[in-house]
């Protein structure tokens, strides 16, 4: 598996902790039946177990990157391993100082490569796994640093109390979309320092247009026309980066069609190892209708 921005990038780091796609609406897309064969981007994993989750005969999950698939088998432990509460303290949901010790209950079930990873990672691990992608941490430096330059906390809170839409257009239009908001956001993300520090230049070869022109519209867009409060990925970046969250996407991805209980959920994931794959990663996962279980065969690179 060869691609032109695989000689361009370095995918040996984790860029994205997360999915920021709505699962919601790819779902809802798709409409996944049971004798589909479906195939996604590993990523960190959160939208291939939506997928998973929605019972195809089978879905392959490819990335290049072995980062995003070491975040994906990662996942799929937790999801075998951990109860719903410690799988939010995990990802980074929730408040938490015991995630290495979750981590640890997990490890046995991962591939060698992978263990090896995530055991050269503990202060990630730390941060929780959800935190810690290069998106993530330019997303938190923006919260941390940056919007307090422009809003204040008092100002912020008020974003996510207005529930009705005439209001937030008011709100918007009169106390937030000041000169500086406009000035900084588009500074910060725009095609040069995003590129640089929050994703990878080579990333924005093919994209035509003002990047930063293109996220503003959409801010405007996800803080008037839509609810703040309802729209992770806005609460996520200018609030709490999943530290306050109770709905990561992370949570709706529990097999739907097996029944809410452990055992018959998250606990039929049976990790298998040593499917060879030229020059990349992947997961395979399939679903054993007879034995209602999920197969994941972790594939490893093969020079």
């Amino acid at each position: 598996m060869s691609s032109e921005v695989s000689h361009k990038a370095d995918f040996s780091i984790i860029r994205y902790a997360q999915c920021w796609e709505d699962a919601d609406i790819l779902i809802e897309a798709l409409n996944i039946q049971p004798d589909h064969a479906c195939v996604a981007i590993g990523s960190a994993g959160d939208n291939a177990l939506a997928m998973l989750s929605q019972g195809p005969e089978r879905l392959i999950a490819l990335d290049i990157s072995p980062a995003q698939i070491a975040c994906l088998e990662l996942r799929v432990a937790a999801y075998k391993e951990l109860e719903h509460g410690e799988l939010l303290e995990l990802i980074g949901s929730t408040s938490s100082s015991r995630r290495l010790s979750l981590y640890r209950r997990c490890r046995s079930l991962l591939s060698i490569d992978t263990r090896q990873f995530w055991d050269s990672r503990p202060n990630d691990i730390e941060l929780g796994i959800g935190n810690i992608g290069k998106l993530e941490n330019y997303f938190r430096f923006f919260r941390t640093r940056i919007l307090p330059l422009i809003h204040s906390p008092a100002r912020i809170n008020r974003l996510f109390g207005l529930n009705d839409l005439q209001e937030r257009k008011n709100f918007y239009h009169n106390g937030w979309d000041n000169r500086r908001w406009r000035l900084i956001f588009r500074a910060f993300f725009s095609r040069f320092l995003l590129g640089r520090f929050g994703r990878d230049p080579n990333f924005f070869n093919y994209v035509d247009g003002n990047v930063s022109e293109r996220f503003l519209e959409r801010t405007h867009y996800g803080m008037t026309a839509l609810d703040p409060a309802d729209i992770t990925h806005i609460d996520a970046a200018i609030t709490q980066l999943l530290q306050t969250l109770d709905r990561p996407r992370i949570v709706e991805l529990v097999p739907t069609h097996r029944g809410a209980h452990r055992e018959e959920g998250v606990g039929c994931v049976h990790p298998e190892r040593g499917v060879p794959m030229a020059h990349g990663l992947a997961v395979h996962a399939e679903i054993d209708r007879e034995n209602a279980a999920h197969r994941i065969d972790h594939a490893v690179a093969a020079e």
